[in-house]
């Protein structure tokens, strides 16, 4: 395994204000596969998940429960832990910044930034929207509301901390100005923009009076720290950073390829002010952050007061564990939104996967079974498009696995090896071992995408034995 170029990946952290949804997932199996590819490719990785449990919205919500935060937060942190399984994701790390050694962490960078300057005490009176957990500006709101969560921001006066996050405009220019530091492409010049546009200094706590549910500020016990402020160190907290007794963090973060996935209504967290206290703490910067879209459904945002909303777990129920992967990263595109229904959903299924790959699978080895002496010879060979899955394009990956399953259909089709056999055993034969080769081929490729589905199909080959039906038809 190479030692030279080790990898780190993580996924944003979730706030614990409610269960998952079909964004989350789509974050994690995105950041999985990648992972997976990159083990597969001999590379060392390290692959963390976790959530973010402090703030204003989870004491809100934990306190309309009934319930005391913690027990709140542990509820939904389990919730989001279990995907470990039900997605069968390989992450490293599932790091909760209720954790004392995630809290420990982030007073140290705290303590860091201010002995760097970079920290000040002023009187502010600004607009404050609960569920961005920040401060908007007029540019922010339209009519006078917030952009994502359609609700007028509460004004509040009051004496907080600040970072110098002004100080950074000329730094977060340069870094910006990297190709790859932002992707796509296109988000990197949004990101551009927005800091050329000009920067405020960034409250980064809250009076325990208003809000008392966060890391305590060190030495001062009437401010905790502001959520982002907090949460974002997770990113070097669960490598250990800063004792790093272990040496994952000057392992994976200083000396390793760092990428980070988030949503696209993340990079003034991520690129920016993640960015700035990396700076100050005078810690390497992200080497690349992978912006995905977000999923509609029925052309609308999704939200519980309509009722389409989608969950994992639904998925999970109805379709599956690698099916509910495969929809994710061939139907839902890599970096715009999409539009998913459960109309949709079922129709890709039973196509693709069903009728699809499942269908081929039972062909083949029932023919290989049937016809065949023993098991054929195969090498691991693996025709997937590398380039694009680097360039995260994991839709165009799977649709030319499935471009590969769709010529082996007509192959089939226009072979008749099952006719052919009761005349031309021989020739039939070579016609039933390549396909099995073919089928290989689609399998070793669909490692990183449906890991059991491939390791089912691999194991059919070996035995030359039709499986048992890779994906259950839908009920009507």
């Amino acid at each position: 395994m190479s030692q030279k170029n080790p990898k780190y990946i993580t996924t944003t952290l979730p706030y614990v204000n409610a269960s998952p949804h079909i964004g989350h997932a789509l974050e994690f199996v995105q950041a999985d596969t990648l992972a997976r590819f990159w083990r597969l490719q001999g590379e060392e990785v390290f692959f963390n998940l976790g959530v973010d449990e402090h703030g204003q919205k989870v004491a809100i919500k934990a306190d309309e429960a009934g319930l005391a935060r913690q027990d709140y937060v542990d509820k939904y942190a389990t919730e989001f832990d279990e995907l470990k399984k039900g997605l069968d994701l390989s992450n490293d790390s599932f790091v909760r910044t209720t954790s004392e050694a995630h809290k420990k962490a982030a007073q140290h960078i705290w303590n860091v930034c201010n002995e760097k300057g970079d920290i000040y005490k002023k009187k502010y009176k600004g607009l404050y929207c609960v569920g961005c957990e920040a401060f908007k500006v007029d540019t922010d709101l339209v009519e006078g509301k917030c952009q994502d969560h359609g609700v007028e921001p509460e004004e509040i006066e009051e004496e907080n901390y600040f970072f110098k996050l002004s100080g950074y405009q000329s730094y977060l220019e340069e870094y910006l100005a990297i190709e790859g530091s932002v992707l796509p492409d296109w988000r990197r010049l949004e990101a551009i923009k927005f800091v050329q546009s000009g920067l405020e200094d960034l409250s980064i706590s809250r009076e325990i009076s208003r809000m008392d549910w966060g890391v305590p500020v060190p030495g001062d016990d009437q401010h905790v720290m502001y959520v982002w402020f907090d949460a974002l160190t997770n990113y070097i907290s669960t490598l250990g950073w800063p004792e790093d007794t272990e040496g994952k963090f000057a392992k994976f973060w200083q000396e390793g390829k760092t990428l980070q996935l988030a949503g696209k209504d993340q990079i003034r967290f991520q690129s920016i002010i993640w960015q700035s206290m990396l700076k100050s703490a005078e810690l390497k910067a992200t080497d690349s952050i992978f912006y995905h879209g977000f999923i509609n459904s029925d052309g609308k945002k999704m939200s519980k007061s309509l009722g389409n909303v989608i969950g994992p777990y639904e998925l999970i129920e109805r379709y599956g564990t690698d099916a509910s992967r495969y929809l994710l990263l061939r139907h839902v595109h890599p970096t715009d939104d999409s539009d998913v229904t459960f109309d949709k959903l079922d129709e890709w299924y039973t196509a693709n996967l069903v009728n699809g790959l499942g269908n081929l699978t039972s062909r083949i080895m029932k023919m290989a079974e049937t016809h065949l002496d023993a098991p054929v010879e195969t090498k691991n060979i693996n025709t997937m498009d590398v380039d694009a899955l680097n360039h995260f394009e994991f839709q165009q990956v799977m649709d030319g696995i499935w471009s590969g399953i769709g010529a082996m259909d007509e192959y089939i089709a226009e072979n008749e090896p099952f006719k052919v056999i009761k005349t031309e055993p021989e020739e039939a034969k070579e016609m039933i071992e390549k396909l099995v080769k073919d089928l290989h081929e689609i399998a070793e490729s669909l490692k990183v995408f449906m890991p059991a589905t491939a390791d089912t199909i691999l194991e059919a080959i070996k035995k030359n034995t039709k499986p048992e039906n890779l994906f259950t038809r839908l009920e009507k």
